[in-house]
């Protein structure tokens, strides 16, 4: 697996293309057993990968992650190639787990299964889990747990609080308007929220109405150091390892895939 991320010369920078090439190899082996018309029975694909948390990004570039349509127009093409005929509804879906379902097939050399789903092979249900962890500010723990199939987290200031149109509002990870930590004055009651994508396989950090100019902000910090300034309620960031999480002007969180 090592040599994907290698050049000549033994250079580190990772050779994203090649590491799509041996994902799209591995497939292709796989859909071999579905010619003479036998891809009409499948329903979809699932692609399960269990990755070390700092080559993740990796792979996600090789899924084209942000468009996973462009990787499932490369599997047709494979498909076309070998006279496959899977059905025009046939689906591809990308999850990153902890750990390869048994049921799917394995790489040999790659953290990566293929499951084909049929009527007779349903899809294969597994579970994504990610970690949030204070920096700065004072919520009511200091580290949560994220999972693909926990639902929507909200954050903000007070646990229980009333919108502005009325309803009830819980805050998964809730600041305290009691702290004396002042990181905690400038948390909205309706700050934030993250949600699972499951087209995406993986979470996304979307701003509420307290989290948007003009009034408290939002800002995320990548490992490489880019900077994104969240604006708007309606489009949300892909949260990836190391993301840096600023709330208001001071409060701080990690988000992480690596229970550490």
């Amino acid at each position: 697996m090592f040599d994907l991320f290698k050049q000549k010369g033994d250079a580190a920078a990772p050779d994203v293309k090649a590491l799509r090439q041996s994902l799209l190899q591995f497939i292709k082996d796989q859909l071999k057993r579905w010619e003479g018309g036998e891809g009409a029975n499948i329903k979809g694909l699932q692609a399960f990968l269990a990755p070390p948390a700092d080559e993740r990004h990796l792979y996600e570039a090789a899924l084209f992650i942000d468009d996973e349509s462009k990787f499932r127009e490369e599997v047709q093409r494979i498909a076309d190639d070998y006279a496959i005929e899977l059905p025009p509804t046939w689906t591809m879906e990308t999850l990153f787990v902890e750990e390869l379902p048994a049921e799917a097939v394995k790489a040999k050399d790659l953290p990566f299964a293929l499951h084909v789903s049929t009527r007779k092979q349903p899809v294969l249900t597994t579970q994504t889990t990610a970690y949030i962890q204070v920096v700065n500010g004072e919520a009511d723990k200091e580290k949560y747990t994220l999972t693909s199939t926990g639902g929507k987290v909200c954050i903000g200031r007070e646990k229980k609080v009333q919108t502005d149109e009325g309803f009830m509002r819980e805050n998964t990870i809730a600041f305290s308007s009691a702290s004396q930590d002042k990181s905690n004055k400038f948390i909205s009651r309706q700050h934030a929220h993250i949600e699972w994508n499951k087209d995406t396989g993986a979470f996304f950090l979307y701003p509420d109405e307290g989290g948007v100019p003009p009034r408290n902000k939002i800002k995320v910090q990548a490992e490489d150091g880019a900077i994104i300034r969240l604006q708007t309620t309606k489009v949300g960031h892909h949260l990836a390892e190391g993301d840096q999480i600023v709330l208001g002007e001071t409060a701080l969180l990690k988000f992480t895939y690596e229970n550490s």
